[in-house]
């Protein structure tokens, strides 16, 4: 099976073609429920299987976003689970801050131990709220969620009982996200007779600190946008999750561009692998299309409980390896 192995010359990494898509799939299937790419999985992976370690892996975790996420988004917007406000609030935020990620990436942090170490940190605190929310000592602000997760519990036991491939396909018609009001106050919108709200401001400032991180990393954002929305503003899992995924997109447009026309200095290489980078993003466009499909059938607990889970253990490698 030697003729499956091949180099790719920008990034020197030599592995089975099959490999990056078939990976990508499988972890781009699970994260997308919750709105997260894979791309932050994928980055310790191409840094610790692939031995990738150069800033451009950032830049080719860019392209793995360019072509995977489509799928997901796709299936949201079709099934009106769009937060079109919140997307918005979203993109303004991160877009100047994939700007700023991209110069303190290649020009400041060519090792960046101290700045994992902050990221760590940083989703540390999320998978704590994420888990006191699972044992029941979040804060009430969250009520509404949870009267919103019962009602996706009725619904899919109603679907496994019809055993109906019509009923299956979507969730009911006056289950979409709905928008009430957007000012520079606050917006707000109604999802299943259940109405929710966010601050604009605090959210657009959340999104420009997680467009630097995602800009440096190549991670998106959504990693990290997504369990703030869940944890911290209290939004539902099914409301967030294809505005984050579309926000991550458009930032990794812009940051693979970044990565690509603007040129790195003291010879760093900046360069995505593109050829790399597009295999990554095939097998994360199936994995995407199937997770957001399959995503109204799942609890919202059991969400929470995988993102916690994969977020914590992030982190502790994150912050780890600071002291090694």
């Amino acid at each position: 099976m030697d003729f499956l192995n091949i180099l790719f010359p920008v990034s020197g990494v030599k592995t089975n073609i099959l490999l990056p898509p078939l990976i990508a799939m499988f972890i781009s299937f699970f994260t997308s429920m919750a709105g997260i790419s894979g791309a932050f999985l994928l980055l310790p992976f191409q840094m610790s299987v692939l031995n990738y370690t150069a800033p451009s892996v950032s830049g080719t975790n860019h392209v793995f976003n360019i072509f995977a996420i489509p799928s997901g988004v796709y299936r949201y917007i079709k099934e009106g689970r769009m937060a079109w406000p919140l997307t918005l609030v979203v993109v303004a935020g991160t877009l100047p801050g994939v700007f700023l990620g991209y110069y303190i990436r290649v020009l400041y942090l060519p090792d960046p131990k101290a700045f994992k170490f902050f990221v760590g940190c940083v989703l540390l605190y999320i998978g704590i709220r994420l888990f006191k929310e699972l044992t029941g000592k979040a804060r009430p602000g969250s009520a509404d969620a949870k009267t919103l997760e019962e009602k996706f519990k009725a619904r899919t036991d109603e679907l496994k009982k019809e055993q109906s491939s019509k009923l299956a396909a979507g969730i009911p018609s006056h289950a979409v996200v709905k928008t009430l009001s957007v000012s520079l106050k606050k917006i707000e919108y109604e999802f299943w007779e259940e109405r929710f709200s966010f601050n604009t401001v605090s959210m657009f400032m959340l999104a420009l600190v997680v467009g630097v991180i995602g800009g440096a990393y190549g991670i998106g954002g959504g990693s990290i946008i997504a369990p703030f929305c869940v944890a911290v503003f209290h939004l539902p899992v099914y409301t967030i999750a294809g505005a984050a995924l579309m926000g991550t997109f458009i930032t990794s447009v812009a940051g693979a561009l970044f990565f690509s026309v603007i040129p790195a200095t003291h010879g760093v290489s900046a360069m995505p692998d593109w050829p790399l980078g597009i295999l990554f993003g095939i097998g994360g466009f199936a994995g995407m299309y199937v997770g957001a499909r399959l995503q109204k059938f799942v609890p919202q607990r059991v969400i929470k409980l995988t993102l916690g889970l994969i977020i914590t253990f992030l982190s502790i490698k994150y912050i780890s390896q600071f002291f090694v």
